[in-house]
């Protein structure tokens, strides 16, 4: 991908070719079958109100069986905040359960699905060979009318101002998480953002920001 410094690959990064798990991997991180046909939570299609139902529904039986959470992970995008709030239940799993957490993103992971990847640990990040990952800007669309004193006015922009203000900044955070133990920065990778970032599964193998690419 034009743009892409890829001096500097990671050095551990690792193709599932067979079932074996090379010793370069955790031991820990189950076969490839297990990964591709076997997750016990499944997220196909846009990211909503309602995704974040039917996910902590789906981590309630999987916290109660004392199992590692593997994600499947196919989707369009959706609702941004939707996906944050999922993404903190992976964070919050991680943390508290004991138990580790794997994500298989399949064929597209794009725009808000993007944000719940980036919260499982980059060795536990996997892509099937055709996947691709869409990173961009996140977009707002919104009018503002402005009618009344001025002072009432300019706390109108100021209000819209902050709101902006705060979803770039929770933005770059994302944007920090996908690329953290990676060769790239986040600077570089909003950069890319701005113009719609489309990363195949073998450039974020390059680029260290996945733990494998399953085949």
């Amino acid at each position: 991908m034009e743009g892409w410094d890829l001096k500097h690959p990671a050095r551990h990064s690792m193709t599932f070719h067979d079932d074996s798990v090379s010793h370069e991997q955790d031991r820990s991180v189950p076969s490839r079958d297990k990964l591709l046909f076997q997750p016990n939570i499944s997220i196909n299609g846009l990211i909503d109100d309602e995704t974040v139902s039917f996910f902590l529904g789906r981590l309630e039986t999987v916290r109660k069986d004392g199992q590692d959470m593997i994600m499947e992970l196919n989707t369009s995008g959706g609702d941004a905040d939707a996906a944050r709030r999922v993404a903190l239940e992976v964070r919050l799993f991680r943390r508290h359960s004991g138990r580790n957490a794997f994500c298989v993103g399949k064929t597209k992971v794009y725009s808000a699905g993007v944000t719940i990847f980036a919260a499982f640990p980059k060795q536990n990040r996997f892509l099937t060979e055709d996947a691709v990952l869409l990173v961009h800007e996140r977009r707002m669309e919104t009018s503002i009318a402005l009618n009344g004193p001025m002072q009432s006015c300019i706390q109108v922009v100021r209000e819209q101002l902050a709101l902006l203000e705060t979803s770039q900044r929770l933005e770059m955070e994302g944007f920090r998480e996908l690329v953290e133990g990676s060769s790239l920065s986040a600077d570089e990778l909003y950069r890319q953002a701005t113009q719609n970032c489309y990363i195949h599964a073998a450039e974020a193998l390059t680029l260290g920001m996945i733990g494998g690419v399953l085949r």
